[in-house]
C-alpha cells in the first residue's frame, strides 16, 4: 500500500481523507440520483416524446444497457490509465447525456442522452478503488462502506426531489438538475481528489470489451423486454441463446488473452466468485422494495389495500431508507473489522429478509412502509458495505477497479432480474377495479415474499465465502486463498 498512498507526481499536500471520502460519496449519490430523477415522468414519456409506449420505454432500457457495458470497461480502464481520469470521464458523460436529454423533445435524442447518462455508472466502483489507493488503512473500511451505500442513498433521496421538480417545473428541468450536479461533482473531483500511481499498464482488450458488451446487451435486453415481447417469443429466446453462446465464447477468449478485460482466474477465486453470486441475490432483494412500496402507496384507497398517496408523499416515505443506509455504513465497517466482512454480509441479508417479512405483515398504514423500508435499508447498508471489503480482500491493488466494477455489475443484474420477475407476478396476479385490472394485494405480498427469499438465498450463498480473520479491507489475499491458487496453478 506504500505506492498506493504516495501522492501523484506534481501533487502538493497529501490527500485529506475526509475530503476525498465526501467528494467521492457525492459523486456516487449524483449518479444514483440520475437513475431516479426520470421516474416521475415515465408514465408521461410517450406523450412528451411523441412516441408509442413501447418505444418510449427505451429511454429507461438504454440507460440499463449502457451502464452494464460501461461499468466493467471503465473499471479496467481505470486500473490501466488512472481511476481519477476515468471518474472524470464518467462524470463528463453524465453531464453531456443530461444536457442532451434536457434539450430533447423527441425519442431519439432522449434515448441517446439516457444512454450517455448510463455510461457514468462506473463512478461508484471507481470511487471505491480510489479510496483503496489513497486512504489510510484504518479509514478504508468505513469509507468504502459509505461509498457503496451511496447507490441506495441517491436512489432513495432522488424520488422525492424528482417529484418536487416534476410537479413545479417543466420536465426538462429534471435533466438540467442532473447536469448541474454532475458539473459540481466533476469540479470537486478535479480539485480535491488525487490521481493514484497504482496502474496495471498494458494494452486494452478491445475484443474482450466488444464480446462482453454483446453478451450483456443480449442478456439484459431479454430480461428487461421479455415481458413486452413475450417470454416464449422467438426474439426473447433468441437473445437468451445468443447471450449464452457469446458469453461462453468471450470467457474462452479471456482465458487465452495476455491482458484480459476481466481476469477470470481472479474472478474464479472462491471469495470473489461467491461474493459476486451473493451480490446478484442481494441486488434482487434490494430492488423488490422499490417496485412494490411506491405502487401500494399510490394506488387508490378504494382498492382496499392502496393508500392513495401522491408521488411526492411516496418519495418522502422512501427517503428515510437512504439516510439509514448512510447511517449504518460505519456500523457495517465496525462489524467487518471485528468479525469479518463475511459476517457483515450475512447479517445484512437476514435484516433485509426480516424487513420484507415485516412489510408482508404490516401494509395498512403509511408508517408501516416507512418502518419496513428503513429496516430493509439498514440491511442493504450492511450488505453493500461489506461487498467491497470482500472483493478488495481477495484481489491485488492493480485489479481493484475491474473487480469492484464486476461486483457492481452483478448487483445490476440482480436488480434487472427483480424488475422482470416482479413484472410477471404483478401482471398475472390482478384484481378488477372498475374497467381496469390492477395488481392484487396478494400479488404485492408475493413479490415481497420473493424479495425475502432472495435475501435468504444471499445469506445461504454468503455462507460459502471462505472464513477469514477479521481484517482491514484492502489487505492482501488470505494465506489460505493463496495456497488454493498455487495448488490450482500446479494442477
Amino acid at each position: 500500500m506504500s505506492d498506493a498512498l504516495a501522492p501523484p507526481a506534481g501533487a502538493g499536500a497529501p490527500p485529506r481523507p475526509n475530503v476525498v471520502v465526501a467528494v467521492l460519496a457525492l459523486g456516487g449519490i449524483v449518479v444514483s440520483l440520475m437513475q431516479t430523477l426520470v421516474i416521475p415522468i415515465v408514465p408521461e414519456l410517450p406523450k412528451l416524446l411523441h412516441a408509442s409506449a413501447s418505444d418510449a420505454a427505451w429511454a429507461v432500457t438504454a440507460t440499463l444497457l449502457a451502464a452494464a457495458v460501461a461499468t466493467p470497461v471503465m473499471g479496467r480502464l481505470g486500473d490501466m490509465y488512472g481511476k481519477r481520469r476515468m471518474l472524470l470521464l464518467s462524470l463528463a458523460m453524465l453531464v453531456a447525456g443530461s444536457a442532451t436529454a434536457a434539450l430533447s423533445d423527441s425519442l431519439v435524442p432522449m434515448v441517446v442522452g439516457r444512454a450517455m447518462q448510463g455510461l457514468a455508472s462506473g463512478v461508484i466502483p471507481l470511487g471505491i478503488s480510489i479510496m483503496r489507493d489513497e486512504l489510510p488503512a484504518e479509514r478504508l473500511g468505513s469509507a468504502t462502506a459509505m461509498m457503496s451505500a451511496s447507490l441506495g442513498v441517491g436512489g432513495a433521496l432522488g424520488l422525492p426531489a424528482a417529484a418536487v421538480i416534476a410537479e413545479n417545473f417543466d420536465w426538462h428541468m429534471l435533466f438540467w438538475t442532473s447536469a448541474a450536479l454532475g458539473v459540481l461533482a466533476a469540479v470537486l473531483v478535479l480539485f480535491l481528489v488525487p490521481e493514484s500511481r497504482v496502474r496495471t499498464g498494458g494494452r486494452f482488450d478491445a475484443v474482450g470489451a466488444a464480446g462482453m458488451a454483446v453478451g450483456l446487451v443480449c442478456l439484459l435486453l431479454a430480461v428487461s423486454k421479455g415481458a413486452d415481447w413475450g417470454w416464449g417469443s422467438g426474439t426473447t429466446l433468441g437473445l437468451f441463446a445468443a447471450a449464452v453462446v457469446v458469453l461462453l465464447a468471450w470467457g474462452a477468449f479471456e482465458l487465452r488473452v495476455q491482458a484480459p478485460l476481466v481476469d477470470l482466474r481472479t474472478t474464479a477465486r472462491r471469495q470473489v466468485l461467491v461474493t459476486n453470486l451473493a451480490s446478484v441475490a442481494i441486488g434482487f432483494a434490494m430492488f423488490s422494495m422499490s417496485l412494490v412500496i411506491p405502487q401500494l402507496l399510490q394506488l387508490p384507497k378504494q382498492t382496499g389495500y392502496g393508500l392513495g398517496q401522491s408521488l411526492l408523499a411516496s418519495g418522502l416515505v422512501m427517503a428515510p431508507s437512504g439516510l439509514v443506509m448512510m447511517a449504518v455504513a460505519p456500523v457495517s465497517a465496525a462489524v467487518s473489522r471485528a468479525r469479518g466482512p463475511k459476517t457483515t454480509l450475512m447479517i445484512g441479508a437476514l435484516i433485509v429478509a426480516a424487513g420484507y417479512g415485516l412489510n408482508i405483515a404490516l401494509m395498512d398504514q403509511v408508517w408501516h412502509f416507512v418502518l419496513a423500508s428503513c429496516v430493509i435499508g439498514a440491511g442493504i447498508g450492511f450488505t453493500y458495505g461489506s461487498m467491497p471489503a470482500l472483493i478488495m480482500g481477495a484481489v491485488p491493488a492493480s485489479e481493484t477497479g475491474a473487480a469492484n466494477s464486476l461486483n457492481t455489475l452483478m448487483r445490476s443484474i440482480g436488480t434487472s432480474t427483480a424488475s422482470a420477475v416482479a413484472g410477471v407476478v404483478l401482471a398475472h396476479m390482478t384484481t378488477k377495479f372498475g374497467p381496469y385490472a390492477l395488481p392484487s394485494e396478494n400479488g404485492f405480498r408475493t413479490v415481497l415474499a420473493v424479495g425475502a427469499g432472495a435475501a435468504l438465498l444471499g445469506f445461504a450463498v454468503a455462507s460459502f465465502i471462505p472464513r477469514q480473520r477479521a481484517e482491514v479491507p484492502g489487505e492482501p489475499v488470505a494465506a489460505a486463498e493463496e495456497e488454493t491458487e498455487v495448488s490450482a496453478s500446479k494442477a
